[in-house]
This record gives C-alpha cells, structure tokens and sequence, in this order.
C-alpha cells in the first residue's frame, strides 16, 4: 500500500551544493557554512528565517551541534538524522513533512560528510557490534555479485557485461567532465575504464564511486508561499522510503539481479506522484550508482527499462545526457564522489539546476525543453538483498 503522500504542497525556493572532493584544507564547518548559506542567497533570505533544521551525515556528528556551532544557529530546533548512505535524503524527507504538518513555514535541510581526514578508503562509521555470525564482506565486493547474476540470468556473457560496465562509468565521468562540482572532472576513454586494475570480481578502478567531502543544502517552504522566494520553485511530488527486512544473504530465492527494497519503493514514489510510465514522464534521474552494475540494475528497478533489456538501453545510450532519458546527468556518485550525509541532496541540487535551465549549456538535458517537467532523485544505503531505498520525485510546475 503506498503511502498519500503530501504532493504539490511543500516546496524547493533555495539550494546551495559545495564542490566534492579531496578538502584536506577545509573544515566539515567550512563546507556546511558554504552550503547553508549558498542555499540562503539562493532563497534571498537570512538564516534568522530559517525556523528549523533537519542535518544529515553518517559520521561527521552526533548531534544538531554540528551544525548550530558553526552557523550560530540562534536557539532553534535543529535534527541530526542517519540513514546510512541515504541521510541526505532522510534530511530532506523529515523537512518537507514538518513544512507539509504546517508546524512550520520556512526550513532547512542539509547534509554533509567529511571522509578523507581519517586515513580511511571508505566509511567513516564504526562497525555496529554483533553475534559474530555476519559474513565479512567489502561493499566493492557485495555489489560485484550483481554483474555475474545479471548476466546469468538474462544471458549476456562476460565480456558485454564488461562493455555496460564500462559504458555506465564512460558516461558519468563524461557527464563529471562538464561540472565544476565534480570531484572528477575529466573524460576517461572506455578503453581505460576496461582496462583498470580490479577491485573485486569485475569491478575495476572505475567501476566504484569517488570518496570524497562535501555538503549540500536546500531550503523549503509551503508551497503557496513560494513565489515569495523564487520565480522558478520546484515542487515535492513524492517522497518515498522503504527499508527492507534483511534477508537476501540468506534467502536462497534471492537472485541479486534486483533490490526489492527499491522497486518497491519506486511503486511507492510513482503512486504518490501520479507517474504511469515513468520512462515517458520523467526529464532526468539522479540515482545511487555507488558501483556501476548498481547503476545497471536501477534502471530496471525504477521502472526506466523492462526486466532483462536495460543493458541494452545503457549501450544505446538511452540514458545519456542527450538520450531519452538522462541518468546522472551531473556525473552520479562515481564522477561527482560521494561524501554519504551529502549526496541526497546533492541530486536535489542537480534537479534544481536542470528543471530550471540553469545547468550549463554543455549539461543542459534536452528532455526539458520537450515539455517534461519531473525530476527523480534515489539513494540506497546498505547492500544487495539487505539495504533502505528513498526516491523523490519533484517538479518545476504545480498539478
């Protein structure tokens, strides 16, 4: 059963997004400071308007100080909240329906991480204790079992799997190479790409998302105020979560060719929304390409492709940033880097360029000048067979 939702009522007036990348000289207060009062500008208004906030991270706070400190936050409510790899996104989510309750106007939600002072590779957080009886496996190589099971099942053989591997990463860093907020920003030919050192089973360097820093923010109001911030809002049309019960690792029907976490949480956003054909309605998706047979697996999860034919929507370019449908159009997670607290709404940010026309003219997607108004944006955090999903929907128009 999906959820009512609160369509067209809660809407984006500002957002601020920092660069993501390797800030061994900037502060996590540096990039939030940046963030939230990017996000202010934007919206023409002073924090002091601001009546709550919502934070995100996974690691770099404990508690609404993280960010009252460093903005100086003036007594007010502020939430630290944590969903894994979708805490950006959790943010934002708990925003929107304290605005859509009508306890309060104006709020912020803002997410940021800071990875690379740590002298870690990958997450910041401390292992969660245990029995002792959890299989010990990387994330590079949990996701690396999707690549093997998708082609077994539909029947693609290695080496074209290998060639949609590499196109997807092909794509993004293409996509990365045109935005100054990338954490990569240049083109890498297909023919490295292949040929990088493997991480795990057929994930090669390219296969696996950046670790970086970063911050991201957005402001939001109800939705008929917000014409009193910007001429050009967009609107909250879903906001769907879904967090499964575990049991992939163990459930011997569990095939790794699909998250059921997100499908089901698709059906959820689309039903809210009132989207019928996903493909056809949406201008662009930001999604969680953590790992590139990720982003290959989404595509049919999400309703973009049907079972077992998205591998050839991703060699025909279907997903472009000129194709029918553009997916990560600001370089996803594997160009743009994926600080965890941050990257949610650093996809709302993309959506908030594009939907508007305010990419640049080498990124502008096509889709929306062809009428289509709606942007999608989702997270995972956790892994095949045991993960949360969220997926947002909005829009630059009312109805």
């Amino acid at each position: 059963m999906a959820a009512r939702g609160i369509k067209d009522q809660v809407a984006i007036v500002g957002m601020g997004c920092t660069r993501f990348g390797e800030h061994f000289d900037r502060s996590i207060d540096d990039m939030i400071i940046e963030a939230a009062h990017a996000a202010y500008d934007s919206a023409g208004i002073a924090q002091d308007d601001v009546e709550a906030f919502w934070f995100g991270t996974l690691g770099s706070g404990t508690s609404g100080l993280t960010i009252s400190k460093p903005l100086k936050i003036d007594y007010k409510p502020v939430t630290r909240v944590e969903n894994m790899c979708a805490s950006g996104s959790e943010a934002f989510r708990n925003a929107a329906y304290a605005v859509a309750s009508g306890a309060y106007d104006v709020v912020m939600a803002i997410g940021a991480e800071k990875l690379k002072d740590s002298g870690m590779s990958g997450l910041v957080s401390a292992t969660v204790p245990d029995d002792g009886t959890k299989t010990a496996i990387t994330a590079p190589a949990s996701f690396s079992l999707l690549a093997p099971a998708y082609g077994e099942k539909y029947g693609v053989d290695r080496d074209t799997m290998k060639e949609v591997m590499t196109r997807i990463a092909w794509k993004n860093h293409h996509n990365g190479a045109r935005n100054p907020r990338a954490q990569f920003q240049k083109e890498v030919s297909k023919e490295t790409i292949a040929n990088a050192p493997l991480i795990a089973g057929d994930l090669g360097v390219f296969d696996c998302s950046g670790v970086s820093d970063g911050s991201a923010a957005a402001i939001l109001c109800r939705a008929e105020e917000a014409h009193k911030y910007t001429d050009s809002p967009l609107f909250v049309k879903a906001l769907a979560f879904t967090a499964g019960p575990g049991a992939g690792p163990l459930d011997p029907d569990y095939d790794y060719t699909t998250f059921n976490e997100v499908s089901r949480c698709a059906i959820d956003a689309y039903s809210q929304a009132g989207v019928t054909d996903p493909r056809n309605e949406i201008a662009m998706a930001e999604v969680h390409d953590c790992f590139t047979p990720t982003e290959l697996v989404l595509m049919e999860d999400l309703q973009f492709s049907g079972r077992g034919e998205g591998w050839q929507d991703v060699l025909d370019g279907t997903f472009d940033l000129d194709g029918e449908l553009p997916v990560n159009p600001d370089g996803g997670l594997k160009s743009f880097g994926h600080p965890i607290g941050a990257s949610g709404l650093r996809m709302l940010f993309e959506c908030w360029l594009q939907l508007r026309k305010e990419a640049p003219e080498d990124r502008q997607i096509l889709s929306v000048d062809k009428g289509k108004t709606l942007g999608m944006t989702h997270n995972l955090g956790g892994r095949p067979g045991e993960c949360v999903s969220f997926a947002a929907i909005v829009g630059s128009e009312l109805g």
